[in-house]
């Protein structure tokens, strides 16, 4: 018997990118590989790459020569690098780094086992020299293995926003939407498979408008009644979705989040900035107000909700009065988690081109508004001690006998000698608030 190929994936980014990998494990698995921790073992290496942050490209030509070595060890290894950056640059690190064996964009990386099996031929593969197809239809026969208790699902790709700042529309492509019967079929395939909670995925998620089963044109589904089909599958015990444009944030979405029982209180909406002239020059089409009375009518609908949201320092233009206002609005909203950037550009954007403010000034001001965000997190946090809240338990914790899982709110929650297994929700009494997480212990 042939002992079976070992595949290492490296995943850069977003959870997109956490899902992409899953796919592409196990679309290798039908090609006889299985995957492994450590890149000295593999017979492949693929880097699932991320376009987002500063500098993607050249730290991934930074990360394929520490590979050198590997391959000089054994000249067999096929290295591959996949997602955005692969997308835009295919056929120029296939010209810069020789090592490379094969180059795969998020639309095709089901196209793996044949481009994989073109490398054990000698040859180079490239996804543009494939036939387009439906990449999610071809995985549907995929190998199917146990899972842990939560799983993420893309229902939705691309975005039709172009933000100044993004290059999700030039990497990911247009906005499109999977068919209904095609992710609750996944869907119940996860839950088959041991999960309890998915997240749905999507570049703009709420813009999501697949078909309804049976649809014929016409039929289309918005995220809301997707997420009531998804309410319906026995064992699926909570859902959730991201990352949201406020734009998007449909009247019966708003609705879903105080009525669907199974939506979890936590709702990632990225607002960006809170001045209106910069929200306009990043061609994001909402105002602060629009954005705050938004949240007013989220909040009414699901009054514990915890929000999250994206915000980017330094946009070029930004002045102080301007920054004061993005501090203005985090202070009145509280956002319960927020992920802070300074700018940086993006080749092939149109804020790439404009006046820049100066490092100094975007290091000091993301400075002031992660103070104040983590103040605000932290009260949020500590405010749970006392309360009980229902935590689905993933796996041990580090310390002997502890389990860690996430609440509603997605709080990291540990208890310590409590009996509980992963993929079990208990209810737990908070009685700590630490730094990054809670600690608690299960209400018998």
């Amino acid at each position: 018997m042939t002992d079976p190929k070992k595949l290492f994936i490296k995943t850069y980014g977003c959870q997109m990118n956490v899902y992409d990998s899953e796919r592409m494990v196990e679309a290798l698995g039908g090609a006889g590989y299985v995957e492994t921790q450590t890149p000295g073992d593999a017979d492949m290496i693929l880097l699932n790459t991320c376009h987002i942050r500063e500098k993607a490209a050249e730290k991934i030509y930074s990360e394929l020569g520490r590979l050198r070595p590997f391959k000089e060890a054994k000249p067999d290894l096929k290295i591959g690098v996949a997602g955005c950056v692969a997308q835009a640059e295919g056929e120029e690190i296939m010209r810069r780094q020789p090592l490379v064996d094969l180059v795969v964009g998020p639309q095709s990386y089901h196209r793996l086992p044949e481009m994989e099996a073109k490398t054990q031929k000698g040859d180079k593969a490239l996804d543009t020299d494939f036939p387009a197809d439906d990449k999610f239809d071809t995985l549907r026969n995929r190998p199917k293995a146990k899972r842990g208790p939560t799983a993420f699902l893309t229902v939705q790709e691309g975005c039709d926003k172009f933000c100044a700042f993004c290059v999700v529309p030039y990497t990911r492509g247009s906005e499109v939407s999977r068919p209904a019967d095609r992710i609750l079929e996944e869907a119940v395939n996860l839950v088959d498979r041991g999960v309890r909670e998915i997240t749905l995925l999507g570049q703009n998620v709420n813009a999501y408008h697949g078909a309804g089963p049976g649809s014929q044109g016409g039929g289309d589904w918005s995220l809301a009644r997707l997420i009531w089909a998804l309410n319906d599958i026995d064992g699926l015990e909570r859902i959730r979705f991201t990352t949201s444009h406020p734009n998007d944030m449909a009247d019966d979405l708003i609705e879903a989040h105080g009525t669907c029982a199974k939506l979890m209180p936590y709702l990632h909406l990225p607002v960006q900035s809170g001045s209106d002239k910069i929200l306009k020059r990043m061609n994001r089409s909402h105002t602060a107000q629009s954005y705050l009375r938004l949240l007013e009518r989220i909040r009414a609908a699901r009054p514990d909700i915890v929000l999250s949201g994206d915000f980017i320092v330094g946009f070029p233009e930004e002045t102080e009065e301007d920054f004061q206002a993005t501090l203005d609005l985090v202070e009145e909203v509280k956002y319960g988690y927020a992920y802070s950037f300074k700018y940086s550009t993006r080749p092939g954007t149109p804020a790439a081109e404009r006046a820049q403010v100066g490092e100094d000034v975007k290091s000091e001001r993301l400075q002031r508004l992660q103070t104040l965000i983590t103040r605000h997190q932290r009260d949020i946090q500590d405010a749970m001690v006392g309360r009980t809240v229902k935590v689905l338990f993933e796996k041990p914790g580090r310390e002997p006998g502890q389990m860690v899982g996430k609440s509603e709110y997605l709080h990291a929650v540990h208890v310590t000698d409590s009996g509980v297994v992963s993929g079990q929700i208990a209810d737990v009494e908070i009685t700590e608030s630490g730094t990054n997480s809670l600690g608690g212990r299960v209400i018998r």
